[in-house]
């Protein structure tokens, strides 16, 4: 079958890249879409049934490290771009373990950015029509003063905001953590590539992700589900830090609009406008599921359990998103509350993909689903 476009996303079967890998397979049904994941802890295939089948839908298993892999199925299935997705992403696990994040996030954008690049020149076209997406994170920036702790009206939302200043796509970078400096790294490389071979490359800096299909050890998902379990509810120091959170959907809608639109060798930032303090969220997510489960309201602020801070704790992060909007049309469909609602109702509807993601029986599927194909 001949498709318009072959395109790879990698890490499709994780958090971000799931919803991305079904809004492209959806939508465009003339491309191909190659779902690229390793299966690391994070990766579930369950999150991906409704489109398994579809026949503009393949789904391989590949470590984005293994440079002869990669440069063999570029080929095979004529890739003209890539959403590039997967990375080591929870700062914790950072601290501990800073060699797998560097090895992941930075050798692995280098493997696929040098076989994409020995590939596309050895074609007649060389880089034309070709493109090459990669998604970082507004950690990469460093931190922002909290220069009003109460909030103050924003012009942007209703929302409030707790500093004078965002990160804008000329913001000095200034990781912070081994993850934050990981991606940083792979964000040079790529533009690096492009300055370098003139490779048709895009970089992308977002906020905190919430929704559904999130892995549970990230704090949305894994509140609503200590507060259906009755499991107290971790907060690092008092709870002061501030992040601009974007419903996943809205991030895959822009991921979209900049894969087909974006200016080569520009940055995007993407953003809610939507900051809270982490103990504000916390108390919106305690009023939602207790509403939903038909708790009394309230009756799970005693789960909230104060802890000793992270090291290296950035105080605030703000996107600045108002060149995405200018430029190419992007704003944010949903505010907090309202994605909240939605995002909540979503895991308590489906425990089951939670039990199974907290037991470890998720990483089964593989076997069960793809072995024999």
């Amino acid at each position: 079958m001949s498709f318009k476009r072959n395109i790879i996303i990698t890490g499709g079967a994780g958090f971000i890249g799931c919803h991305v890998v079904k809004l492209f397979v959806d939508k465009y049904p003339e491309y191909h879409i190659i779902n690229l994941d390793n299966l690391t802890y994070a990766g579930n295939l369950a999150n991906l049934r409704d489109i398994e089948n579809r026949a503009n839908y393949t789904f391989i298993k590949a470590d984005i490290c293994d440079f002869d892999r990669i440069c063999k199925l570029l080929p095979e299935y004529r890739v003209d771009g890539f959403i590039h997705l997967a990375a080591e992403s929870h700062v914790d696990r950072s601290i501990k373990d800073p060699f797998t994040f560097a090895r992941t996030n930075v050798m692995g954008t280098l493997s696929l950015l040098q076989a994409a690049k020995l590939y596309w020149e050895s074609l007649p076209e060389g880089y034309e029509g070709k493109r090459f997406y990669h998604i970082s994170t507004d950690e990469v920036y460093g931190a922002l003063e909290l220069t009003c702790p109460e909030g103050m009206s924003s012009e942007f939302t209703a929302h409030k905001i707790y500093g004078d200043d965002f990160f804008k796509e000329t913001t000095k970078y200034n990781p912070h953590s081994p993850y934050s400096a990981s991606k940083a790294s792979s964000d040079h490389f790529v533009r690096a590539f492009h300055d370098t071979y003139k490779m048709p490359t895009i970089v992308t800096n977002c906020s905190n992700n919430y929704g559904p299909y999130q892995f549970p050890e990230k704090l949305i998902p894994l509140f609503i589900n200590n507060i259906r379990q009755r499991k107290p509810l971790p907060v690092y120091g008092k709870g002061e830090n501030v992040r601009d959170w974007l419903y996943v959907e809205d991030h895959a809608r822009a991921i979209d609009v900049i894969f087909h639109n974006g200016k080569i060798a520009a940055t995007y930032n993407i953003g809610g406008f939507n900051e809270w303090k982490n103990i504000d969220i916390i108390k919106v997510v305690i009023k939602t599921v207790d509403k939903l489960l038909g708790n009394p309201e309230g009756h799970s602020l005693d789960l909230i359990t104060y802890v000793t801070d992270r090291k290296g704790h950035d105080l605030r992060y703000a996107i600045d998103s108002t060149n995405l909007k200018k430029e190419l049309g992007w704003e944010p469909s949903l505010q907090f509350e309202e994605g909240i609602e939605k995002t909540v109702k979503w895991y308590l509807d489906n425990q089951e993909w939670m039990d199974n993601v907290t037991s470890g029986d998720y990483q089964r599927y593989y076997e069960e689903t793809y072995r024999n194909k």
